[in-house]
């Protein structure tokens, strides 16, 4: 029976290639979304995906749509925890609520996406965490204290994971994605995407599928030794 993954944030961007990419490799995928449902319902008609609604600050909405993912697919076997916004603002201008709103759905919502699947997973043996963070959680970044806290906070919750489900079969890895061709990134003037394109030595933007890739090597069993690590995927733009 093919094993059942949960990407979070699943029906768009970086993690709808990420949900493709799992399907593709035998998985049965359930990818998550918090608002847009013509978009949602378009992914699912395209892929034959299923998308499940709910905003993954909320713990007890994440519980109860993992009970329901895991009543229409079967229990979790992999989770990609990739849900995430940016609420950019020099620090000097940065409001507590932009604060808190990113904490909440990058920090908080990896803590509501895994902890209700990580006793299942203790239970049968097997598992694999995959985190999304970022770049920016590596070196930081102007105006994004809010978001490069939340994606450095989910490479020690990796870390930590790491040695909790080692005995357990369960790994947990991070990746962080560099500057990536996105509709968020290509939707940038482009003065600004050339400026950036400047700082990354391979000349280009990342592919989504590149880090979709990364993901699916991660969650097989031929990446059980490799366990508490971050791929950095940013075509040499930082080294850590």
């Amino acid at each position: 029976m093919a094993r059942t993954a949960l990407v979070t944030g699943g029906s768009r961007g970086i993690g709808a290639a990420i949900s493709k990419a799992l399907k593709e490799a035998g998985y049965q995928v359930a990818a998550t979304y918090a608002g847009n449902d013509e978009k949602a319902k378009a992914f699912t008609d395209e892929t034959g995906i299923k998308t499940y609604k709910w905003n993954v600050a909320d713990y007890d909405e994440s519980k109860a749509g993992i009970e329901q993912v895991e009543s229409d697919l079967g229990p979790i076997d992999i989770v990609v925890a990739n849900a995430g916004i940016t609420r950019d603002a020099p620090f000097h201008k940065m409001k507590p609520e932009q604060w808190k709103e990113v904490v909440d759905t990058n920090l908080t919502g990896v803590f509501n996406t895994v902890h209700p699947v990580w006793p299942g997973m203790r239970e049968r043996g097997f598992g694999r965490i995959i985190v999304i963070s970022s770049i920016n959680g590596q070196k930081g970044q102007f105006a994004q204290v809010n978001y490069a806290a939340t994606k450095a906070g989910d490479l020690g919750i990796v870390k930590s994971l790491a040695q909790e489900g080692a005995s357990k079969g369960i790994t947990a890895n991070a990746i962080c994605p560099g500057y990536i061709a996105t509709e968020m990134v290509m939707a940038v003037p482009e003065k600004v995407r050339e400026a950036i394109i400047g700082q990354i030595p391979t000349g280009r933007l990342g592919e989504p599928e590149e880090i979709a890739r990364c993901v699916t090597f991660l969650a097989s069993d031929d990446s059980q030794f490799i366990n508490g690590s971050t791929i950095s995927a940013n075509g040499g733009q930082f080294f850590v």
